[in-house]
């Protein structure tokens, strides 16, 4: 039984991660928390095409893609009102765009605890 669990009304989550054991070691983890339905992605190509043909009800966004970084996929969520976060490896020396500075976002490696708090930072209503 997992230590925690999400609302059970986050049943579909995309994952953008380039690493694909990272993406299935991340897919397992929020299976045990309760999603019903991970979609992976290793480019932002793809993840643009989960977003289009999918409901999805949450976002996990690898920052850096290897050549490419996942902004333009965040910049798809916003404009369809998706909440999500991001993961790093590289800590606070890869800058955001200022406007996606306040999107939680947490470091690898992850575990169920802190997968289940990017979730819920995300949900929380931002301070006026």
């Amino acid at each position: 039984m997992p230590s925690s669990q999400i609302s059970p009304a986050i049943k579909s989550v995309l994952v953008l991660e380039d690493n694909f054991l990272i993406a299935m070691d991340m897919g397992e983890i929020l299976s045990a928390l309760g999603v019903k339905s991970v979609h992976t992605a290793t480019t932002a190509e793809k993840a643009m095409e989960i977003v289009a043909a999918r409901s999805i009800d949450f976002a996990i966004l690898d920052i850096n893609l290897g050549d490419e970084t996942s902004f333009t996929v965040a910049e798809s969520l916003i404009a369809r009102g998706i909440n999500f976060g991001f993961t790093s490896g590289y800590g606070d020396l890869l800058a955001l765009p200022s406007h996606l500075r306040d999107i939680p976002r947490i470091e690898k490696p992850f575990s169920e605890g802190s997968l289940s708090s990017l979730i819920e930072a995300a949900f929380r209503p931002a301070n006026p």
